[in-house]
Order: structure tokens, then sequence, then C-alpha cells
């Protein structure tokens, strides 16, 4: 079916918020086969939105809509989609059910006012619940015509759409889509589609699409074919030859993180890291505690921007930070090793470097980084040189120290 995407809100005409909904709803219908010719965004205005349906329904078969779900009276995407097919709007006792529970289980009373309307749907529609919301969506269909009508907050549409989206829409999609994501790290974009760009480009079924985000890569193998275990077949070579070419810099498939993966594989391994950080301020930390259980192997993360701080906190010696200053090779391991022995670890990891935008010089001039890595006696650093703000400075540190960790790991 060839689709469209109508995203409806003022506050995404302003530019008060990014319009990520767009660009998740596309990658996902591509997944599924869906064609997408256009996208639009439409302020609250009805007679505005009438218009952008008939436009769109004028070129294509199935419009996704998100926003104007809400129960203010701007709020009016369903109520234009039912005005567009001609249809009554009704209430549906199982939606109104759910929201009067919801407003009694958070202290708000019975369901009134304008969260009522939050409850009605075009005549025949389908309904999508909302797991993480007040808003339902829902589907009208009506002469080879289909209107998907989702809510605009992401954390709401996201898993809508997941949930009950894809099962409905797979009765117009012929076969079977299968996808695997492979997540890459520690190789630049422009390096990987390089290593690659036969298999990017010349690929049909199964393709191949790169999607780049901070620092890493994401690989989607899509492949179309009658069954599941089809598709699975013919994803698997594809599959094997970025492995092979690629190597150690695919860290994981799937909904998995960089840290998740470290997490894992030092529980797996019984080691245990505390880190030491300087120029990057805490954020490795920060990122390692996002997984539940890393509690039981990172013991602890020290920020110790000062001189002061690494000669007190980590045992770093005067003599080094004055012969070869705190940004320096010598410092990155006395760091590591200093903050593994003090919070008696296996592993530590330290950073320390020039972020910027001042404190530069043609000796050691902003960008300049040192990770330092101590792990069972053994201590190692790495000098690298990022350009950018303070803060892409500080953020790619992060991630290359901990991908370098990961590497190390899986010697």
């Amino acid at each position: 079916m060839k689709s469209e995407i109508i995203c409806v809100g003022t506050e995404l005409l302003l530019g008060d918020i990014v319009n990520t909904n767009a660009q998740f709803l596309s990658r996902r219908l591509a997944d599924l086969g869906f064609s997408i010719y256009h996208q639009s965004v439409v302020g609250d205005n009805t007679e505005r939105l009438k218009k952008e349906l008939e436009e769109s329904f004028n070129r294509a078969d199935l419009i996704i809509t998100t926003g104007g779900l809400g129960p203010t009276p701007d709020d009016l995407t369903k109520e234009t989609g039912a005005e567009y097919f001609n249809k009554k709007m009704i209430i549906d006792k199982n939606s109104l059910d759910k929201l009067n529970s919801y407003f009694l289980k958070n202290g708000k009373g019975e369901i009134k006012g304008g969260n009522m309307k939050q409850a009605y749907f075009p005549e025949g529609a389908i309904i999508f619940p909302n797991d993480y919301g007040t808003a339902p969506g829902c589907a009208i269909e009506e002469n080879g015509k289909v209107l998907i009508v989702l809510p605009g907050p992401p954390k709401e549409m996201k898993p809508m759409f997941e949930n009950y989206v894809i099962p409905f829409l797979k009765k117009y999609s012929n076969g079977v889509l299968s996808s695997k994501i492979l997540r890459i790290c520690g190789i630049g974009e422009g390096i990987m589609a390089e290593q690659i760009s036969d298999i990017i480009n010349h690929s049909t079924n199964p393709t191949v699409a790169p999607y780049a985000k901070e620092w890493e890569v994401t690989l989607r193998i899509t492949a179309k074919a009658d069954t599941e275990e089809s598709a699975s077949k013919l994803i698997a070579p594809t599959e094997e030859e970025i492995r092979r070419r690629l190597g150690d810099n695919i860290y994981g498939e799937g909904e998995t993180s960089l840290e998740e993966v470290i997490a894992k594989l030092l529980i797996s391994k019984k080691l245990t890291i505390s880190t030491a950080e300087s120029c990057t301020g805490g954020l490795i930390a920060s990122k390692l505690v996002n997984y539940p259980g890393v509690s039981s192997v990172f013991m602890e993360g020290a920020v110790t921007y000062s001189n002061y701080a690494k000669m007190n906190r980590l045992n770093v010696k005067e003599e080094t930070l004055e012969k070869f200053g705190a940004v320096s090779e010598e410092t990155a391991k006395e760091m590591a090793e200093g903050i593994a022995k003090t919070s008696g670890t296996t592993i530590g990891l330290s950073t320390t470097g020039v972020a910027g935008p001042g404190g530069g010089t043609d000796e050691k001039p902003v960008g300049l980084v040192y990770i330092g890595l101590y792990i069972n006696g053994n201590v190692q650093a790495k000098k690298l040189e990022f350009s950018g703000s303070r803060d892409m400075i500080r953020r790619r540190t992060t991630i290359t120290a901990l991908d370098w960790l990961r590497k190390e790991l899986i010697k």
C-alpha cells in the first residue's frame, strides 16, 4: 500500500517539539514493506487537517496520523477523520471504563469534561488501547482507504504501534517481513559503509539499511518471504558476510546497548570495575548504571577533575603531573591503576583530556584525550584526538572508552 504520515500539532510547526514520530513511523513502515511517499505536519486546525486528509488520500491508501487525541477542544484528529469518512462519533464503553478506572486510581474522581471525548470514536473504528496514557488510537477502513490515528507522545505512540498497529497491518502486507538488527561501534559510519557498500547497494532481498546514532551505527537486515523461517534463512548469509567484514566492531544485536553488553560480560567473567573520570565527568559511570544488574560488578565511580583529586583519591604521583601534565598517557595509566587498587576491583577505567572550548595549547589542543585501562595488573593507555563541541568530545570519549573495554573483555 502507498502510505503517508501526517503529524498533527501546532507545537510541531513552531519548532517547540522535535518531530521524532515521523522518523520512527517511516522506518517501521518501510520494515513492514509499506511504501512511504509523503510526510506532512499540520497545526491544530480542523479545516486544514481535513484538506490534508483529502490530498493525502488522493495519493495514498494508508494514512497514519499522530497527535490531536487529547482532552482539549483543539484535539480534533479523530473527529476530523470521522467527518472525512462521514461517520458518527460514538462512545466506546470499554475505553470509557478504562478511563474511569485510570482517573479513580489516580485520585481524580470520575471522568468528566473534556476527558470524556477520549472515549468517543468514529462508528465502526477498530480501537487500539493506550497502555501508557489516556488517549486510545483507532483505525478506520472505508473503500480501500485506511486511516490510523495515534497519540502524539512518543512514549505512547511507539508501543501502540508495535503492539497493536503492526498486527492490524499484517493483513495488508503480502508474506512475512523479518528483520535482524546489528549494532556497531568503534568504526565511523563512512568507513563502515565503504567496507560493506556492495552489500548495501546490491541487496534486494534481504535489504540492508544503515542508521547512524550517537557514535554508533545500526544495520537492519530485512527479508521478505512466505514464512519467518524462510525469511531468517535469507538473512543468515548476509549477516554472516557482514560479521566477517566488520568483526568485533559489531557489539550486539537487537534491542541492546553497549553498556548492557559490557555489564553482562563483566558478570559472566566475574570481573569487577571502577572508574576514574576527569574530562568525562561521570558519563562512563552514568552509562554503566543504566543496566540494572551492574551493581554486582560496578563498585565505584570517581570524578577526579582536579590534580589534587587525582593525587588524593587515586594516588597519581605529583611528579607525574608536574612532568607530563594531567592530560597525558602517564596520568591516564596511574588514574586507571589507582582507582582499581583503591576500590579493590579487577578493572580500572580512566579518562583525562581537554574538552574545551578553552584550555588547549599547541602541544595539547582541544580534543586531545587519553583513556587508561587497568585489568588484573596490566595497564594500557590510548591517545585520541576528537573535534567538535565540549559535549561531543566528552560523549565520544565515553563511548570510545566503553568500546575499548568491551573489546578487551572479549579477547
